[in-house]
């Protein structure tokens, strides 16, 4: 229990403290580093013990259930509270070695990740509302990261965009109680039983809307390329494989647990809406010139395989769910920072990752496609078979356009002089991670297997 409590505490602590203080200065910075790699490491002992003995829970302050804060923390939650910790970790190390050009940089990353954290290990709707604004404040203002035209265009679009879909979440908590009179999640998922289908039926939509648009999933994508391609690489890589486990995690926990029934119902409304976005954002990445513009692109047509195995669901489709979930995540970090440096070491790790998007051994990309093929045969759906490969196919293309203008051009303007070797680390570190699950894939495997079972359990 107070390991729990701790995991969150850390994070909320020294976040306030770092974003009062020059995040500037290079012990601020690397402050920030270190109060990360200590919630990183908490969350990992947390996760070993849910892992080893079943989901925890404890309500905040000593009060009563259903009127303190309830957090708990089970499978699911614990392995997107990692992912996302261990990519914010990486692009706070990245520009901590880089040199931080704002005050509040150090702070707001740290604070990042204490909302996310509060928002997955939350088993109340209020309190997830809650953690996911203070997670939304917090990249509202690393979206302006870097005070150029172009940052603050991309700041204030991502602000005014998702200021709308948490508004949308709003109604929704607001109708979940006035349907089912609780909050609490458990509660929630046992009285929607009892609610009235068309009722029930609007409360699942406005949650899916507002977790759809942040995924910037088609058609709600509209926003995602500019704030990508605008943002600094560090913040494209946070909110491309941190701030984005928001929605991934939102459709399974509230579309398996809360609202299983009507998601049933939308299995075929979601399977169609993530095939137009894998191909959307593939035809269109394949046509951009510029490389942040493409991964952007990219970003909206890789959720989409999250959405089609969401949609066919079981057991099966779960897992991929979940496993592509995280490897996206792995993939658009890895992808977002190698962009921003330089050298040999830089182009191999993006090469990497570029494999890993496309679905190519022994990249863990490969082990993510493995298992969306599988859920297509699954299903029976032969046009769900040729989908993957049509998508694969496209990365592959648009992937090799961006390492071809990025690394192999000889021109010194265009390539630039290798960065500082430190500099290169994070984007090496993530590389070998996202080798290392391809070629050892059974932890990956197990993990997503045991969050599943977790979201399906009575």
């Amino acid at each position: 229990m107070m390991l729990l409590s701790t995991a969150l505490l850390v994070p909320w602590v020294a976040g306030a403290v770092l974003v009062a203080l020059d995040g500037r200065l290079r012990v601020v910075a690397w402050l920030a580093v270190a109060s990360l790699a200590a919630a990183l490491a908490l969350l990992g002992v947390l996760a070993a013990d849910v892992f080893g003995g079943g989901a925890r829970q404890v309500v905040t302050g000593g009060w009563p259930a259903g009127v303190g804060i309830v957090l708990r923390a089970d499978a699911l939650g614990v392995v997107f509270a990692l992912l996302s910790v261990l990519v914010l970790l990486a692009a706070a190390a990245h520009e901590a070695v880089g040199g931080v050009r704002s005050r509040t940089f150090p702070g707001l990353v740290v604070l990042l990740g204490a909302g996310l954290t509060g928002l997955f290990v939350t088993a109340d709707v209020f309190s997830f509302y809650v953690f996911f604004e203070l997670a939304m404040t917090a990249s509202y203002a690393l979206s302006a990261y870097g005070g150029k035209r172009r940052q603050l265009r991309a700041a204030l679009v991502f602000t005014a965009v998702n200021l709308l879909g948490s508004f949308i979440f709003l109604l929704s908590v607001a109708g979940a109680y006035r349907v089912t009179g609780a909050l609490a999640m458990e509660q929630v998922a046992e009285r929607v039983l009892a609610v009235n289908p068309n009722a029930a039926i609007l409360i699942a939509a406005g949650f899916f809307i507002a977790f759809c648009v942040k995924l910037g999933l088609f058609p709600f994508h509209f926003w995602l390329p500019t704030v990508y391609a605008g943002a600094r690489p560090a913040v494209a890589a946070i909110l491309s494989g941190a701030v984005a486990n928001i929605g991934a995690y939102g459709l399974l926990r509230f579309g398996v647990d809360l609202f299983p029934e009507q998601l049933r119902l939308s299995g075929v409304v979601l399977v169609v809406l993530g095939a137009a976005s894998i191909v959307y954002g593939g035809v269109l990445a394949v046509s951009r010139g510029d490389a942040a513009e493409m991964l952007a692109y990219s970003a909206i047509g890789q959720v989409g395989y999250v959405l089609v195995a969401l949609g066919v669901g079981g057991p099966v489709g779960l897992v991929a769910a979940v496993l592509y979930s995280v490897i996206n995540s792995l993939n658009k970090a890895l992808l977002f920072l190698a962009s921003g440096v330089r050298g040999a070491l830089v182009a191999a790790a993006f090469a990497v990752g570029a494999l890993s998007v496309a679905g190519v051994p022994p990249a863990a990309g490969f082990v993510g496609k493995l298992e969306l093929f599988r859920t297509g045969v699954v299903a029976g759906s032969a046009a769900l078979v040729v989908l993957l490969v049509v998508g694969s196919a496209l990365s592959l293309v648009y992937l090799f356009q961006v390492y071809q203008r990025g690394f192999w051009r000889p021109d010194p303007a265009a390539t630039g002089t290798p960065s500082p070797l430190p500099q290169r680390l994070p984007t090496a570190v993530l590389a070998l991670l996202v080798l290392a699950a391809g070629l050892w894939p059974e932890p990956l495997l197990l993990l997503s297997s045991h969050a599943v079972d977790a979201l399906l359990a009575p």
